[in-house]
């Protein structure tokens, strides 16, 4: 029964240490644009932000273990670095708007709208290859 409650302990640090790191994603985005951020804070909060938002990795996701090992190893210490590049005052004031912006609840028309322009984009892919394809 102890194995279990120390499991659940485990993944719910995980998930809070996930939170976080995407927070200070967030949050160095928002630094980069910020005009009290030094040039070459800026250059890296925009780059280190720029990886931990995309949804392009270095290594695929799909590749077992070694698709998330990008996420897990290369990037902690890149934000880390980055954060320490950045005014602390400045850094706490964009972590805070990281956290309300988290606490904003998705907007399911904005959701709606991008799944339809995706099927658009497919179906005007498919219309455009299909009489090619037959010849």
């Amino acid at each position: 029964m102890a194995s279990t409650d120390r499991g659940a302990g485990w993944a719910a640090r995980l998930r809070s240490w996930a939170r976080g790191i995407k927070t200070d994603a967030v949050a160095l985005a928002l630094a980069a644009g910020d005009r009290r951020v030094p040039w070459y804070a800026k250059l890296a909060a925009a780059m280190v932000a720029a990886y931990a938002l995309s949804p392009i990795d270095l290594i695929p996701d799909f590749i077992p273990v070694l698709g998330y090992l990008d996420e897990v190893i290369l990037l902690p210490p890149l934000i880390l670095l980055a954060i320490r590049l950045v005014p602390p005052e400045v850094m706490a004031r964009h972590r805070a708007a990281a956290m309300r912006a988290r606490e904003r609840p998705v907007s399911r028309a904005g959701v709606a709208m991008i799944l339809g322009i995706w099927l658009l984009a497919a179906a005007a892919l498919l219309w455009w290859l299909w009489p090619h394809a037959a010849r």
